[in-house]
C-alpha cells in the first residue's frame, strides 16, 4: 500500500462569509457548519469557538481532538466507518490541515476527560496548546444515556474535521510525505538482511466508554488483527474514549502516531518496519488471555524478531501490556514496551499495576500523579466546574480565585504513551 500525505500547513484561523482556505489562513462559517452539524436533532445546541496558540484560553473538559484532513485520492473516505461508505483506506493521496485541530468539549459524560490551555503552565503539558483549535462546545438534549452522549460529540467532531477537510481537496500542499507498506513476501525480499520489526498496537476496549473503534468496529468485538501502518495513518482508527486525559489517544494521536512515523524513518535502513498488529485492552482474565494468545501466534507466523508495544490508560490495562509481553518474549521476539506511571504524587508508589520478568526495556512517559498548579486564564471553552471531577482533579480543585491544582492526568496528551507528548528525559 501507497499513502502521500500532503500537508498544507495553517497559520491561523478566522471566522468569515465563506468557508475556505487562503494561503494558510483558514476561513469558516460559523452558521454554515452549526447547520451541518444540528442535522443530528438530538443535539440541543452548538458553540463554536476558536482557540489560538498564546490565547488566555482553557479549554475544559476536553473529550477528543481531531486533525481536519480529505481523501483525495484512492479508496475509501476519511474516518471509514462513520463518514462515508466502509473502503479500505491506508492507499492513494490524503490531504492534511497541519496545525488545525477539531476540539470537542461539552457537559461531562465521563469523569476521564481532560483541560487544554493555550498559555501559561499548563500549556507547556498538553501538545494542543500549538495547534489552532476549533472549539465545539456540544450540548445534547437531556434525558439520553451517556453512550448516546458520547456518540453525538464524537460523531459531529468526526464531521466537522471532515468538512473544514474539505477546503484542501484542490489545494497544492506545502509539503509530502510517501509512506509505503510492502506486503511481506516483498519485504523479505527487498530487506533479506535486516531485522523484523513490529508494531503492537494495543487499543482501549474495557467499554463503559472506554471505547475505540476500527472501521466503525468497536474494538472490543475484535481479535488481533494485522494492518498496514497507513491504514491507521489514514483514519481507521478513532477514538471513543473517556479515559485519563493525559494517556488518551485521541483521533489526532491515531492519525499522527509518533511510532508509526518514527518506524517509518529507520524503515529500509535499520530494520525492516512488517506492519502492525492491533490488538485490544480487556475487562476479564479471559478475554486478556485470548488476545495475547492471538498476538504473540501472529508474531510468530509473521516471524519478526522484535516488536514495541504500546498501550492505553493505567490500571487494568497494565495487565495486559505485561502479558503481551511475556508471551512474546517467550518467543524469542524480543519487546520494548511504552507506558506512563501512576506511581502517587511523590514518586515513591508501585509504577505500574503488574509487572513480569521479560519486560527488560520499558520507556517511561512520565508520572501522571503529579500535581500542577494552572492559574486563572482569561476565557474558559466549556464548563468550569468540571475541574473538580474529572480524573486528576478533586472536591476543591477549582480555587475561588479561578485557578486549579489538578494531577497532571487531567491535562490533554501529558503522559501520551505512544509519545504524543511535551515531555522528555533530562540528564544531569
Amino acid at each position: 500500500m501507497r499513502l502521500v500525505l500532503g500537508s498544507i500547513n495553517i497559520k491561523g484561523v478566522e471566522f468569515a462569509p465563506d468557508t475556505k482556505l487562503e494561503n494558510g489562513l483558514l476561513l469558516i462559517n460559523k452558521d454554515q457548519l452549526v447547520t451541518h452539524l444540528k442535522q443530528d436533532n438530538r443535539i440541543e445546541s452548538i458553540d463554536i469557538y476558536i482557540a489560538r496558540p498564546g490565547e488566555s484560553i482553557r479549554i475544559l473538559p476536553v473529550k477528543d481532538v481531531i486533525e481536519p484532513r480529505v481523501k483525495v485520492e484512492g479508496s475509501g473516505n476519511i474516518f471509514p466507518g462513520f463518514i462515508g461508505k466502509v473502503d479500505m483506506v491506508g492507499n492513494g493521496r490524503t490531504h492534511v490541515l497541519k496545525g488545525a485541530a477539531v476540539v470537542t468539549t461539552g457537559k461531562i459524560m465521563g469523569f476521564q476527560e481532560g483541560i487544554i490551555d493555550m498559555i501559561g503552565p499548563g500549556a507547556e503539558y498538553t501538545p494542543f496548546s500549538h495547534t489552532f483549535n476549533i472549539v465545539l462546545k456540544i450540548e445534547p438534549s437531556i434525558g439520553l444515556s451517556q453512550h448516546e452522549h458520547e456518540n453525538i460529540i464524537r460523531i459531529a467532531g468526526l464531521k466537522a474535521a471532515a468538512y473544514l477537510g474539505e477546503t484542501a481537496r484542490k489545494l497544492i500542499p506545502d509539503e509530502e510525505e510517501v509512506f509505503e507498506c510492502n506486503n511481506f513476501i516483498q519485504g523479505l525480499e527487498k530487506f533479506p538482511a535486516l531485522p523484523k520489526i513490529a508494531y503492537i498496537y494495543m487499543l482501549q476496549a474495557q467499554g463503559l466508554l472506554h471505547d475505540t473503534y476500527v472501521y466503525g468496529v468497536d474494538a472490543k468485538g475484535i481479535l488481533p488483527t494485522f494492518m498496514s501502518p497507513t491504514e491507521i495513518m489514514d483514519g481507521a482508527i478513532i477514538s471513543g474514549n473517556c479515559v485519563s486525559a493525559c494517556d488518551k489517544n485521541t483521533t489526532y494521536v491515531h492519525q499522527n502516531n509518533p511510532v508509526i512515523q518514527e518506524l517509518y524513518k529507520r524503515h529500509g535502513h535499520d530494520y525492516h518496519f512488517v506492519g502492525i498488529i492491533i490488538t485490544n485492552e480487556n475487562v476479564t482474565l479471559a478475554d486478556k488471555e485470548r488476545s495475547s494468545g492471538f498476538t504473540a501466534k501472529l508474531a510468530k507466523m509473521l516471524g519478526i524478531d522484535a516488536a514495541i508495544i504500546t498501550k492505553e490508560g493505567f490500571g487494568n490495562p497494565d495487565a495486559d501490556l505485561t502479558m503481551n509481553c511475556r508471551k512474546l518474549e517467550q518467543k524469542g521476539i524480543k519487546t520494548v514496551l511504552i507506558t506512563d506511571e501512576y506511581a502517587g504524587r511523590d514518586g515513591c508508589s508501585q509504577s505500574l499495576a503488574d509487572t513480569t520478568p521479560e519486560a527488560t526495556a520499558v520507556v517511561t512517559a512520565g508520572n501522571a500523579n503529579e500535581t500542577i498548579l494552572l492559574p486563572k486564564l482569561t476565557t474558559v471553552i466549556g464548563h468550569i466546574d468540571a475541574a473538580d471531577s474529572i480524573a486528576g482533579g478533586f472536591s476543591g480543585s477549582l480555587r475561588p480565585d479561578g485557578s486549579i491544582e489538578v494531577e497532571i492526568q487531567a491535562i490533554t496528551g501529558a503522559t501520551s504513551e505512544v509519545g504524543f507528548t511535551k515531555l522528555s528525559v533530562q540528564s544531569y
